[in-house]
């Protein structure tokens, strides 16, 4: 297919560099405001599109993918997580879809340990008394936390983020323990002083700050269910900088309501930018807008990644970001 006659539609705004190569690449349509398109506005521009670089927020289903024009050969999806896409229609109906791994590695990292210490050592509340003026002084009992050094941290999920995560954790003295689909390799777990755990349960029930790194899919939605949270010590913290699905976000409420979880850490949430205001309430709760991959750098890397991708697929080549069959 010709770059030239290559239709790309944006569902929302991207940094402007990547903007800005798009436009010099192919006949593409930008997004003037910030807002998310309506459902309407994406059937639209799937309707006139050769290729769609939607993101997270843009949830296409199979209904939304059988009034697609003829045209639309490509989503490359600005973005690592595909959850949004249905994947299989779109595999039937021969359009390709595309995602950026890997850019948002070490960013999310640093993002779940600044929530870790975040909730352990009660800075927001510290904060909220600065900006209030309400500060009175120093006091021997004010604010105590606890120190994350020899706490044990369990990651769920030990792909490339769960293992960022535990190098950075490591650094601060915490002992990393992880439960993930496939055991990782002798030599990797070693470089990383990691225990595995094959029992999802006796992990959960040993640690002392839980981090969730998994992708959302059928087999993890809820994976973290209110039986498996009351495993946990009542000491205990709860991290999430991956998918809002992966824990039951009413049972953890109830739990922190009622003191039987120390506090959480979210960056992510199951009604996605719908909170719960029962949580939002919560003094031992730390929530963050989605912030994990939000560095500038991160989002001019994604939307190379995303230039690569919509480049050689117009070239006739497999783009190298294809999301494969396995992966659905």
């Amino acid at each position: 297919m010709s770059d030239q006659r290559l239709k790309v539609v944006v569902t929302r705004r991207l940094p402007e560099v990547v903007e800005r190569r798009m436009a010099e690449l192919f006949d593409v349509d930008l997004r003037t405001d910030e807002h998310a398109m309506t459902k309407e506005d994406l059937v639209a521009a799937m309707g006139r599109a050769d290729v769609l670089v939607p993101t997270i927020t843009d949830r296409i289903d199979a209904g939304m993918l059988a009034q697609a024009g003829p045209h639309l050969k490509l989503i490359a999806n600005f973005g690592a997580g595909i959850d949004h896409v249905d994947l299989a229609t779109a595999r039937q109906r021969g359009i390709l879809v595309t995602n950026t791994p890997g850019v948002v590695t070490d960013d999310t990292a640093d993002m779940t340990m600044a929530l870790i210490l975040a909730v352990t050592r009660r800075i927001p509340e510290g904060l909220a008394v600065m900006q209030s003026g309400d500060w009175q002084g120093w006091s021997p009992t004010a604010y105590l936390g606890g120190r994350i050094g020899g706490k044990q941290l369990g990651i769920l999920g030990m792909g490339r983020i769960g293992q960022a995560v535990a190098r950075r954790a490591r650094a601060f003295g915490m002992e990393i323990h992880y439960h993930n689909r496939k055991r990782l390799r002798p030599e990797t777990e070693a470089a990383l002083e990691a225990r595995y755990w094959e029992s999802l349960d006796q992990m959960v029930s040993r640690m002392d700050v839980i981090s969730v790194n998994c992708p959302h899919t059928p087999s993890t939605f809820h994976l973290l269910n209110a039986r498996r949270l009351k495993l946990l010590k009542p000491e205990a913290v709860v991290v999430n900088t991956s998918r809002g699905e992966v824990i039951d976000e009413n049972a953890l409420t109830r739990m922190l309501r009622t003191g039987e979880i120390a506090g959480a850490g979210l960056d992510v949430f199951e009604g996605r930018h719908e909170i719960n205001p029962r949580l939002r309430a919560q003094p031992n709760v730390v929530l963050l807008p989605h912030m994990g991959s939000a560095t500038v750098e991160g989002r001019i890397e994604m939307g190379e990644k995303v230039l690569i991708n919509i480049k050689t697929f117009a070239d006739g080549h497999r783009p190298p970001d294809q999301v494969v069959t396995s992966m659905i």
